[in-house]
C-alpha cells in the first residue's frame, strides 16, 4: 500500500492528527497519536484504531454484561462476526459460489459504483467492510482501498482475502461512527450493508460525508412495505443473527443527511432477495439451462416493483465550490 494512502489514517478521537509508528510494514506493536498521545495496538499487522473505551476485542466471555451498555450493539456485532461465521466462505465469497449468487452480488456492486467518479487510482474508504468482499471488488476496479470494520475477526479475514487473491488494500479495525480517517482525505467513502447494524445510522452517514472529498456510496436495506410483510412471514429478519435490530433506512432521510453535508444526491430503490449463504435454490438457478431464465425473471421483477423495493442505493457527489 502506498504511503500517501496510509497517511489518510489518524486518531479516531483527534481525527486529523498524525499517527507515530505508521509504516507500510505494519509490524505488531502500537501507534501513538501525535496530538493526544493515545496509544493504539497493531495486531497481526492490523491497526486497532478504536476510540479509547470502545475496544470491542477480548470481550467474548463477558458479552452478556455489555447488553445494556451504550455501545452494547457494537460489542454484540463484533462478537458475532469474530466467532459466529464460516471462515472459508467469508474469506472467498462470492468466489467459488454458484454462478447465480455471484451474478446477484456483482449486480449490487455495479449499481453501487455506477454514479461515482472514475475509481481508477481513487482512494476509497470501505466502511463496515466485513470480510473484504467489496474491498476486493473496489480494488479490482482500480481503487486504492482502506477497508475498515469494527470486528477484528472480519478485519483478519479481509486481510487474508487480500493475501489470497494478491490484492493491494489496507485493513484497519475501526468504528464507522468514529472513522480513523482524516477529514476530506479520501476521494470516495463507501458502505454496503453496514449502517443498518447501527443504533442510529445517521451518525455513520455523517462520518462517511466527513471523510469523502468527492463522493459517497450508500447501499443498505430499505424500509419497505414488502420487507415488513416478509418479516411477518418469517422470510426476512427484524433482528439480525448478532441480536441487534435491523435498522432499515429511508432514502429520503439518507438524502437529507448527505445533502446537508454539501452533496448532490441521487437514489434508487430496487428489489433483491438472497440468503447470505447460497442454498439449493441458487445452485438450481446457476444451471446452464436455468440461469438465463433466472436473470430475466429477476430483471423483470425489479422493473415491475423495484421502485418499492427492499434495497436502496444512494450516490452523493460533492457540490463544486462556487
Amino acid at each position: 500500500m502506498q504511503r500517501d494512502v496510509l497517511d489518510l489514517l489518524t486518531c479516531p478521537v483527534c481525527r486529523d492528527s498524525r499517527l507515530i509508528g505508521l509504516d507500510d510494514r505494519m509490524d505488531d506493536g502500537e501507534l501513538i497519536c501525535s496530538r493526544c498521545d493515545a496509544r493504539y495496538p497493531v495486531r497481526g499487522g492490523i491497526p486497532i484504531l478504536l476510540p479509547p473505551g470502545l475496544d470491542v476485542t477480548g470481550v467474548h466471555d463477558e458479552i452478556d454484561h455489555v447488553h445494556g451498555h451504550a455501545d452494547g450493539h457494537k460489542h454484540r456485532q463484533a462478537d458475532y462476526f469474530d466467532r459466529g461465521v464460516a471462515e472459508e466462505f467469508e474469506i472467498s465469497r462470492p468466489n467459488g459460489a454458484p454462478e447465480a449468487y455471484r451474478w446477484m452480488l456483482n449486480e449490487k456492486f455495479r449499481r453501487s459504483v455506477a454514479g461515482l467518479p472514475d475509481l481508477r487510482g481513487a482512494t476509497v474508504v470501505d466502511a463496515c467492510c466485513g470480510s473484504g468482499m467489496d474491498a476486493e471488488m473496489l480494488a479490482r476496479a482500480g481503487a486504492r482501498v482502506i477497508a475498515i470494520d469494527i470486528s477484528e475477526g472480519c478485519a483478519a479475514r479481509a486481510r487474508a482475502r487480500a493475501q489470497r487473491y494478491g490484492l493491494d488494500y489496507f485493513v484497519v479495525v475501526g468504528d464507522v461512527e468514529h472513522l480513523p480517517v482524516r477529514t476530506a482525505s479520501a476521494d470516495v467513502s463507501y458502505v454496503h450493508d453496514g449502517l443498518h447494524h447501527l443504533a442510529d445510522p445517521a451518525v455513520g452517514l455523517r462520518e462517511l460525508a466527513r471523510v469523502a472529498r468527492r463522493a459517497v456510496s450508500v447501499n443498505e436495506p430499505a424500509e419497505a412495505l414488502a420487507t415488513a410483510v416478509a418479516v411477518k412471514l418469517g422470510v426476512a429478519l427484524d433482528r439480525e443473527d448478532a441480536g441487534n435490530r435491523v435498522a432499515r433506512l429511508r432514502p429520503d432521510a439518507v438524502s437529507r443527511e448527505l445533502a446537508s453535508a454539501g452533496f448532490d444526491v441521487r437514489w434508487q430503490r430496487y428489489l433483491m432477495y438472497y440468503k447470505h449463504e447460497p442454498g439449493a435454490a441458487m445452485r438450481l438457478a446457476s444451471r446452464p439451462v436455468v440461469r438465463g431464465l433466472y436473470r430475466g425473471a429477476v430483471t423483470l421483477a425489479d422493473a415491475a416493483v423495484g421502485r418499492w423495493g427492499n434495497k436502496i442505493q444512494v450516490t452523493a457527489v460533492r457540490k463544486k465550490a462556487a
